[in-house]
């Protein structure tokens, strides 16, 4: 049907008065977005990072072991590069191996945690900083990675006692930063855009894991 020249005469008020009001709104979004660009540069600026206390831990009862520094990159997150992704990797070897790598600077790859058959937790890099562990630097830069001791083919090496901690674990990271306790942030190493890893592997029991992780968010709200 044809529109009558009233018609289109009002469409036209309504078009102009909409366009101010989104100009507007465009322009208070642009000055947000600049402000946090900002704050990002700023905490980006060579010589400017967060007060550090050598040692310290971001998951109480974790274990400090310094991986090598050429295995991860100086960051002060979330004020830099903002953090809404846990990532889940299995080491492919023994507690001790993944030590081992991850202080090796020849191997040019960290995760932020290991977690132990037994429920021990060692972290090796800080939160602030931005580990070389998804094999993607847009996923690294907002993610934290925790190893998981054992083989993605040996369902037993995920014992009861690693499914706890490492849930426990998951939940305090996800409580800091506000990430969402679903599938869609908390992934598995394989599901990194871009890699060829598989692990956590088929035996990795997701179902299980979100449930666990949501009874420890909600334990220590």
């Amino acid at each position: 049907m044809g529109a009558t020249e009233g018609s289109r005469d009002t469409d036209r008020r309504i078009g102009r008065r909409a366009l101010l009001v989104g100009g507007t709104a465009a322009a208070v979004g642009s000055a947000v977005l600049a402000r946090d660009e900002l704050a990002r540069l700023w905490w980006r600026t060579p010589g400017v990072e967060k007060p550090r206390v050598e040692g310290a831990v971001d998951f109480r009862g974790a274990r400090w072991v310094a991986a090598s520094d050429a295995n991860w990159r100086r960051a002060d997150r979330p004020d830099d590069y903002g953090i809404d992704m846990v990532v889940v990797h299995v080491t492919q070897g023994s507690f001790a191996s993944a030590v081992k790598v991850f202080q090796d600077p020849g191997h040019g790859a960290a995760a932020h945690y290991i977690v132990g058959k037994d429920g021990r937790i060692t972290q090796m890099i800080r939160e602030l900083d931005v580990a070389y562990h998804a094999g993607n630097r847009s996923y690294n830069e907002r993610s934290v990675g925790i190893e998981h001791e054992g083989f993605v083919d040996r369902p037993e090496d995920f014992t009861d006692a690693m499914y706890a901690a490492s849930a426990r674990l998951t939940a305090g990271i996800c409580a800091r930063y506000g990430i969402p306790v679903d599938r869609g942030h908390i992934i598995g190493h394989v599901e990194v855009p871009g890699t060829d890893h598989t692990d956590p592997g088929r035996h990795w029991d997701w179902d299980r894991y979100m449930k666990l992780v949501r009874q420890a968010g909600r334990a220590s709200a």
